[in-house]
C-alpha cells in the first residue's frame, strides 16, 4: 500500500539518528515521504536525515514540566505543521510527543496514528506515597487517553507498560498493544570488544537525574574503593535539566574524593563502552528497555542493573550479568564484587550479553515488525 506520507515526532532531536535512523531510512527505502519532527534544530541531525531523504522540521517543546501554557503551543505548532505537510501516517515516541503529537493528529484528520511508548517514565514509577507525583499521574493518564482514542497501533518494551496502559484505559478494550523489544542495535555499528586486561572499569551510562540510581552507583563505589582501590567507576551521560536531576557540583565533589569518575556526556558511546569492564545501570526510573543496556551488550559486555521494568529483560540472571533489588546500594556492590573476585566472569557473561543481543535486539528485525504493524512495509529491506 502507498507510499504514504509519515510524521515522526519526538521530543529531543537527536534521537532521531541516534535511536531512529535506521527506521527513518527503512520507511524511505519502502518508497514513503517522510518528515521528522524535533524539538531542538541540531544540524548534524539535520545533516545526517537529509542524507537518507528524511526532511526535518522544528516544533516548539518543553522537555520536561507541564506548563499548560508551553503544551498548548506545541500542540497548536503540530496541528500547524500536520495541516501543511498533511500526513497519511504520525508515528510519536515518548510522552509529550505522543500526548500533543497524536492529539494534534486527530485535530488534522489523520487517520493512522500510531505511539510507540519507551518507558512511562518516572510519573508511573514507584511513587504512591508522593501526593503531588500521584496526582500527575491521573493527569497524564487522562490525557494519553483522549491522546490514544481511536488511534492505530500503540507499541510498548515491556509488560509493565502494556499492563498500565490497559489498567489507566488508555485504549479500548479493541485496541491493539503490540510488544517490541525496544529500539533495536544496529550491529553495522555496535561491534564486540575483547574485554580490557588489568584493574576493573564499572561504566555507568545515562541521563543524570536520582532515579537511574546514580546515587546508589556512587555509594556502591565508595564502599569498593575502600576494599579495592585500583577498581575505577565510570559515570557517563548529559547534566539533566529535569528537577530530579544530579548536579555537577555533586558530581565533581565525589570525583574529587576519588570515589567515580565524571567522563562527561558524548555523541559516541563506542570507546567508552570498549575501555570498560562491566555495564551498570541500577534505575528506579520506570525504563521501557534501556538503550544504554542494549548497547553495552552489543559491545559484548557483562551487565548489572535492577529488577524493575525493562531492566530485567535484559539480564538472564547468573549468564548474562546480576540482577539487583533497585535502591540498594549494598546489593549493588555486592554484585560488583563478584567480577573484581573473578576476572574471567566478565568475559564469559559478555559473551552472553553478545548472543542475546543478537537473537531479540537485532534493529533491522525490530524495523521490520514496526513497519509491517503500521502497513509501511513495501520490501524486506528494513
Amino acid at each position: 500500500m502507498g507510499p504514504y506520507k509519515v510524521a515522526v515526532v519526538c521530543s529531543y532531536t537527536i534521537s532521531l539518528v541516534n535511536f531512529r535512523f535506521r527506521l527513518l531510512q527503512a520507511m524511505v527505502r519502502n518508497g514513503h515521504e517522510v518528515v521528522a519532527f524535533g524539538p531542538e534544530y541540531h544540524q548534524p541531525t539535520v545533516d545526517a536525515l537529509a542524507d537518507i531523504g528524511v526532511a526535518f522540521v522544528r516544533i516548539p517543546m518543553a522537555r520536561a514540566g507541564l506548563n499548560p501554557i508551553q503544551d498548548l503551543w506545541t500542540l497548536a505548532a503540530l496541528w500547524s505543521a500536520f495541516r501543511k505537510f498533511e500526513p497519511d501516517v504520525v508515528l510519536s515516541y515518548t510522552m509529550k510527543p505522543i500526548i500533543y503529537g497524536l492529539a494534534a493528529a486527530r485535530l488534522s484528520g489523520v487517520r493512522q496514528r500510531h505511539a510507540l511508548i519507551t518507558g512511562l517514565g518516572y510519573i508511573f514509577g514507584d511513587n504512591a506515597n508522593n501526593p503531588r507525583l500521584s496526582l500527575i499521574r491521573r493527569m497524564v493518564t487522562w490525557m494519553y487517553r483522549i491522546a490514544l482514542h481511536g488511534g492505530g497501533r500503540v507499541f510498548v518494551y515491556n509488560e509493565a507498560d502494556a499492563s498500565d496502559v490497559r489498567s489507566g484505559r488508555m485504549v479500548s478494550d479493541f485496541a491493539r498493544i503490540v510488544p517490541v523489544p525496544g529500539s533495536g542495535i544496529d550491529f553495522d555499528r555496535f561491534t564486540a570488544f575483547d574485554v580490557p586486561a588489568g584493574d576493573p572499569v564499572f561504566l555507568m551510562v545515562t541521563r543524570l537525574i536520582r532515579e537511574k540510581g546514580v546515587f546508589e552507583f556512587i555509594e556502591a563505589a565508595r564502599s569498593l574503593r575502600l576494599l579495592y582501590p585500583r577498581a575505577r567507576f565510570h559515570i557517563l551521560g548529559p547534566i539533566d535539566p529535569s528537577p530530579l536531576a544530579v548536579s555537577r557540583d555533586e558530581l565533581d565533589r565525589w570525583a574529587a574524593k576519588g570515589v567515580i569518575d565524571y567522563l562527561g556526556e558524548t555523541l559516541d558511546v563506542r570507546p567508552y563502552l570498549s575501555a570498560s569492564t562491566v555495564f551498570v545501570l541500577p534505575s528506579y526510573y520506570r525504563e521501557g528497555i534501556p538503550r544504554s543496556i542494549m548497547e553495552a551488550m552489543a559491545t559484548g559486555r557483562a551487565i548489572i542493573t535492577t529488577d524493575t521494568p525493562g531492566c530485567r529483560d535484559t539480564v538472564i540472571e547468573g549468564e548474562n550479568g546480576f540482577i539487583v533489588p533497585p535502591r540498594d546500594p549494598v546489593g549493588l556492590a555486592a554484585a560488583m564484587k563478584r567480577f573484581i573476585d573473578d576476572p574471567a566472569l566478565a568475559e564469559r557473561m559478555g559473551q552472553r550479553s553478545l548472543e542475546i543481543a543478537r537473537t531479540r535486539f537485532d534493529a533491522r528485525a525490530v524495523n521490520q515488525l514496526l513497519l509491517r504493524e503500521m502497513m509501511l512495509l513495501k520490501t524486506t529491506d528494513a
